[in-house]
């Protein structure tokens, strides 16, 4: 990857750090065409706000996918030399796949993303919530999702050319430059 829109960028933070009020500044800096791919399900009212929120601060000629689940089909699917992805958020979807009745979909799935990444033509924009910084939660399926999103996480770092890590608004370069 030669130019600074073909990079594959994730971008790490816990909530309300500014990670995707990043993710979009960097989606709307880097010239391309851009389509928000939105991971949220409005399961209840908080919910459904931030949604809106989301939705309020976007450009309103940017392309929007909401899609909870098939991120992997979705990704191949729109990935162009010409367009930015910007994937909000990567947790989310990862609670979407847990939930699922089938028990092996969330392993497939991450594996398939990681699998695809390096392949995606275009930027790629990831955001994901940093929960392994605090203590070791106490119920299995807290344990579990801490567990997944890390190796998550872990996956799509190696195979991204930029990691970032946002803390009160401020990006921190875990691998690649700082924008």
């Amino acid at each position: 990857m030669t130019a600074a829109g073909m990079r594959h960028t994730l971008i790490l933070g816990g909530a309300r750090s500014g990670k995707s009020a990043l993710a979009e500044r960097l989606a709307d800096d880097c010239g391309l065409a851009v389509t928000y791919v939105a991971t949220a399900q409005a399961g209840d009212g908080e919910m459904a706000a931030r949604i809106v929120h989301h939705r309020a601060r976007r450009p309103p000629h940017w392309a929007c996918i909401e899609e909870p689940l098939a991120l992997v089909e979705v990704l191949r699917e729109h990935a162009a030399a010409e367009r930015c992805l910007l994937v909000d958020c990567l947790t989310l979807w990862l609670s979407n796949l847990l939930a699922d009745p089938d028990p092996r979909r969330q392993q497939r799935e991450c594996e398939a993303l990681s699998a695809l990444l390096p392949s995606l033509p275009g930027r790629v924009l990831l955001v994901g919530n940093e929960v392994g910084l605090g203590v070791v939660p106490m119920g299995e399926l807290s344990r579990r999702f801490v567990d997944e999103a890390g190796r998550l996480h872990q996956a799509l770092a190696a195979r991204c050319d930029q990691v970032l890590f946002v803390a009160a608004g401020l990006p921190m370069a875990l691998k690649g430059t700082c924008p």
